[in-house]
């Protein structure tokens, strides 16, 4: 039987509304999925970064815009960098009730770190210490930026400070920079204690989170208070599952998980590691390239402290939201004891007196 002209016409019409829908769908998927970069002013000096989080989970729009309930595909939300200055995201943080910091510091000892300074730190190992400030590598530097920049956060706690992926510990544990185990009363006994260390180390690897993320981890279940876990490395991690699983097992804790890269990288992974997490109660994790963020800044102690607060105020109600705080103010001195895990064998926990 031949197809009519009819027949021919209608079949015509069909595919072109078939095809109609097809490209409305595409186009709203990509409008949903890429931001426009708008106007790019700096971030304190800083260069701004390209939106990293655009992509937010689109899927969420577009089913919005189609009519179909969000809820049930996810109630994870990736947050945006907002704030343009220093003061500004303080301001927020102090506006939640967030005047003082429980912070635990890592510092990265792998071995790619005896060439991973080439291009920004004269070609020799980026644990190099030297004898001035001057001289200073680029842990020292974050660790003292860090100190200057977020002292009106930190006067009132003390600090606990970790090192991983040194030939003893590789990517199975960590070591504490106090043998005592017990924190450090400012940053710059943690730039002490790591000067120190780096002198004395062996490097090792390869290079993981997870050791640091799971020892943070059994703080935060330990003290029951909020804490800024900041890790300080100069590579990529090696294998991405285990420290994906325990950024994901973090998200069911207090706990704020801070990257800053130091050295050449390259940061591609990294930069985009938190948009592969869509399982977390909330978006706990944030990377910076430190040397991104201060190379042009007019002040980089504020910029790295800028970037490094930058999702705090978020993480934090978040936190609330979920119901992860239900004590006072962090900070304040007769409800934060700093805690640390004994390493010998019984898994007590003994808060420092």
């Amino acid at each position: 039987m031949s197809v009519t002209s009819e027949e021919e016409a209608d079949n015509g019409r069909m595919w072109s509304f078939v095809l109609y829908i097809s490209a409305v769908l595409i186009g709203i998927l990509l409008y949903c999925g890429y931001e426009p970069r708008g106007d790019e002013k700096e971030i304190d000096g800083a260069r701004p970064k390209r939106r990293r989080k655009s992509f937010s989970f689109c899927f969420n729009t577009l089913f919005a815009m189609l009519g179909l309930s969000v809820e049930e595909l996810t109630n994870f939300r990736a947050f945006s960098e907002r704030f343009r200055s220093f003061a500004e995201v303080s301001a927020a943080c102090k506006s939640i009730g967030l005047s003082g910091l429980n912070m635990i510091v890592a510092v990265d000892f792998t071995a790619s770190n005896e060439w991973q300074g080439r291009k920004t730190f004269s070609k020799t190992s980026l644990h190099r210490t030297g004898s001035s400030q001057k001289n200073q590598n680029p842990y020292q530097r974050v660790i003292c930026m860090l100190g200057k920049a977020l002292k009106p956060f930190t006067a009132d706690s003390r600090i606990l400070a970790y090192g991983f992926g040194d030939r003893a510990t590789n990517d199975q544990s960590v070591f504490a920079f106090h043998d005592s185990q017990f924190p450090c009363e400012s940053f710059q006994e943690v730039l002490s204690c790591y000067s120190d260390m780096a002198k004395r180390v062996t490097l090792g690897g390869p290079t993981s989170f997870a050791p640091v993320i799971r020892r943070a981890i059994e703080i935060v279940k330990a003290s029951k208070k909020y804490h800024m876990l900041v890790i300080v490395t100069d590579g990529q991690v090696t294998e991405e599952k285990p420290t994906i699983n325990a950024v994901v097992d973090a998200s069911n804790y207090p706990l704020s998980i801070i990257v800053v890269g130091v050295g050449d990288g390259p940061w591609d992974d990294m930069d985009e590691l938190d948009n592969r997490l869509p399982k977390r109660k909330f978006d706990n994790f944030h990377f910076i390239c430190f040397h991104k963020v201060t190379f042009k800044a007019k002040n980089p102690d504020a910029a790295l402290a800028l970037h490094v607060l930058m999702e705090i105020p978020d993480q934090y109600k978040a936190m609330q939201h979920l119901g992860y705080l239900d004590t006072p103010r962090v900070g304040s001195r007769d409800t934060v004891k700093p805690v640390t895990i004994d390493n010998g064998g019984d898994g007590v926990v003994r808060p420092k007196r």
